[in-house]
């Protein structure tokens, strides 16, 4: 699928796929989405969640199917009329079973407001944002929380730490990650290797906010900031955005920056490199970064 929008850098915009389940519009960033086809019989694999279907293999491709009325706990699904959304992420080939399809909605991250905080726990609530239009409401999910429920290792993969060990407290690394679920098992991982200054937030507005006010202490912006390791995918500012206003900050450029997403692919590189992401790393593999963490910081 094509989409203009991903030829822009740091403009703080997206585009939504908007698509339904039931009668209920929910929504997915088109980065994510690779190819919307007719719902496909599919294999099932023993022993899986309910929600798991199974999987099919369209060009040789083994894509995994993940049912959203079952997820969402909505009405029976029609196999005769519903669709698959295909989506590439945290290097899986997923198709979701959804009802239909509306189309592709191109709004602000500044437009996307966190969930309410009696609507989940973080741990249960698989909403990441809300997307409000004119007549509606579109939920934007956490597609990386559906798929680790049913498979763990999609969350974070630690295979491949080098455990250097020692208390790096002297370290001060600011997280911006809107998955609650994803925002804890970084900072964990982050802890148990040794670093244990973590501030993190859960969108890059409060991030820029909180990294933008250490200009007023002055001197060399590394001893108050190790680093930021950013999602790009966050409510009311997205990582690419804080990534540009950081690099061109004459007094915080200094601040390594380190794009750590799901839709890392070289189309999103070429995209990081343009704000001026130091590196960019694909979940679920926290290896790399934790590895390049010790190595340069």
């Amino acid at each position: 699928m094509e989409s203009n929008i991903l030829l822009e850098s740091g403009t703080n915009e997206l585009e939504v796929l908007e698509f339904m389940v039931g009668e209920q519009s929910f929504g997915i960033n088109i980065a994510k989405v690779t190819e919307i086809m007719n719902y496909q019989p599919v294999i099932p694999v023993p022993d899986s969640p309910p929600e798991f279907e199974g999987v099919f293999t369209p060009r040789d491709t083994v894509i995994s199917v993940i049912d959203l009325h079952k997820v969402l706990n909505k009405q029976t699904p029609d196999p005769e009329h519903d669709l698959l959304v295909v989506c590439n992420f945290n290097q899986m080939d997923v198709g979701f079973h959804v009802s239909s399809v509306k189309g592709i909605q191109r709004i602000s991250w500044e437009d996307i407001q966190k969930p309410p905080a009696i609507s989940g726990d973080g741990a249960t609530n698989i909403a990441t944002g809300i997307a409000k239009f004119k007549d509606r409401i579109i939920l934007i999910l956490d597609f990386e929380k559906i798929c680790s429920d049913l498979n763990r290792t999609a969350v974070l993969d630690t295979t491949g730490i080098a455990r250097s060990g020692g208390d790096k407290s002297d370290k001060h690394i600011v997280i911006a990650e809107d998955s609650p679920f994803l925002n804890t098992l970084i900072v964990n991982t982050l802890h148990e290797a040794g670093y244990k200054n973590v501030v993190h937030f859960d969108n890059g507005k409060d991030a820029w906010e909180y990294i933008s006010g250490h200009k007023a202490l002055g001197g060399n912006i590394r001893a108050h900031i190790s680093c930021l390791i950013s999602d790009i995918e966050m409510p009311q500012m997205d990582g690419h955005r804080l990534t540009k206003l950081i690099k061109e900050d004459p007094y915080l450029k200094d601040i390594p920056v380190y794009l750590f997403s799901s839709l890392i692919n070289d189309q999103m590189r070429v995209k990081g490199q343009s704000v001026g992401a130091d590196a960019q790393f694909s979940k679920p593999q926290i290896a790399g970064l934790i590895n390049h963490l010790n190595e340069y910081i």
